[in-house]
């Protein structure tokens, strides 16, 4: 009775972005072609303890296919206690790259920092872990061609993914490029991810800069930017890599951070956003569907491992005056037409095939290149399995008040 709901909602949201994929909104952005605008840009890259990594992302900014000057490279040390500062000493005279010294006062601060140095007319966000392709700016810049877009977000994949672990978060990510194209289409974005986002300056600069946003302030300033009747596109095709926590606590905490950010945001000063006719299909059908999905992704996980235990148990009732030695020998032979076939499981497959169906779009609308065997394997293997660890930890968390400390 409660289960099936959900798995029926699950479903129903897949199909929804699966037919919003072929609508004509969508079909036309991917088709943009580059073309010749050159505005000036500026990205920002806020840094905190990034000393292993920051020469190469500013090394992949420089390599942008854009008019040098044009484009500007604002490094922001965020009170680094490494050798941060010394890794940004090798840019301090070349001529497209400023680096800002500040004391540690949170990503949300270096991005201001940076804002301010600059009178660019767009201004770029990217992680200092991250590393962006070639053609990524020409092919983000056409977002902008409509006045009414305000910020536009780019395609992000793992970068170099090893264990299981981060190719399931690769495949996560591949998913979330299927997600992002769609709900650009509807004007349905309520987050702008760090790694190669762009802004108009002066709209950010008009709403007041960046914001602590509960530690997720991405997606603080895209509800602000929904909130104030502005737009945010998505470019399929700009490619960004960016790093992914190698351990399983790394992960829940990275991901406890984000949907903590995600309900505190929504349920807090933005709750106006939900059920909101004049803000379309984010307010009527994107948000209650997450909070849903958060909700149901919980029950759910708890449904299936009471019936395990069950299960469990009764098999051992069973068992128990049974000879050890029977129990081993194999009896006859297995036939699949035995093979116990519910509801449940006709349900789980066909969202986990819609699943599949949109990480392979997602691959394919990007132009990633690679297999995805791996990545589908561990995504059937594990995210069932470890989601709802920082679902329940995060849901928690907002119900109790409690607040984490966090890198940044």
């Amino acid at each position: 009775m409660f289960a099936y709901p959900f798995l029926f909602i699950a479903i129903f949201f897949e199909s929804f972005v699966l037919i919003t994929l072929l609508s004509k909104p969508a079909r036309a952005a991917r088709a943009r072609m580059p073309d010749a605008m050159t505005p000036s840009v500026a990205v920002i890259v806020p840094c905190w303890n990034e000393a292993a990594t920051v020469g190469a992302t500013c090394d992949s900014l420089l390599a942008l296919e854009y008019p040098k000057e044009k484009l500007e490279i604002i490094l922001v040390d965020d009170g680094s206690t490494d050798a941060t500062q010394q890794s940004m000493a090798r840019f301090a005279n070349h001529p497209q790259v400023r680096i800002i010294t500040k004391g540690n006062g949170g990503k949300y601060t270096a991005l201001n920092a940076g804002i301010a140095a600059t009178r660019a007319e767009l201004i770029g966000c990217l992680d200092a872990d991250s590393f962006v392709e070639p053609d990524a700016l020409r092919e983000i810049l056409p977002c902008f061609n409509n006045p009414e877009i305000v910020a536009a977000t780019s395609a992000m994949s793992i970068h170099k993914p090893k264990s299981i672990l981060q190719h399931m978060q690769n495949a996560e990510y591949t998913f979330g490029i299927t997600l992002r194209h769609a709900f650009a289409s509807v004007n349905g974005l309520y987050v702008i991810p760090g790694p190669f986002s762009f802004y108009r300056r002066e709209i950010v600069e008009k709403l007041g800069g960046f914001r602590y946003g509960h530690q997720t302030e991405d997606m603080e300033m895209a509800l602000r930017i929904q909130h104030a009747g502005y737009g945010i596109e998505n470019s399929p095709r700009a490619r960004v890599y960016t790093g992914a926590p190698a351990t399983l606590a790394k992960l829940v905490k990275q991901r406890t951070r984000w949907i903590t950010g995600f309900l505190r945001n929504i349920l807090g000063e933005y709750r106006g956003l939900l059920f909101s006719r004049r803000h379309g299909v984010l307010g009527m059908l994107v948000l209650p569907i997450a909070i849903i999905t958060i909700g149901g992704s919980i029950l759910l996980f708890l449904i299936v491992l009471s019936r395990l235990v069950r299960n469990i148990l009764v098999a051992f009732e069973i068992r128990i005056g049974i000879p050890l030695s029977y129990t081993l020998v194999p009896h006859g032979s297995f036939d699949w037409f035995y093979l116990p076939v519910n509801s449940y499981l006709l349900l789980g497959a066909s969202a986990l095939l819609a699943s599949f169906s949109l990480i392979v779009v997602g691959k394919r609308i990007s132009k990633t290149s690679g297999s995805l065997t791996l990545e589908l394997f561990s995504y059937s293997l594990l995210y069932g399995l470890v989601a709802p660890l920082w679902l329940i930890r995060a849901t928690g968390d907002v119900v109790s008040g409690k607040c984490r400390n966090w890198r940044y």
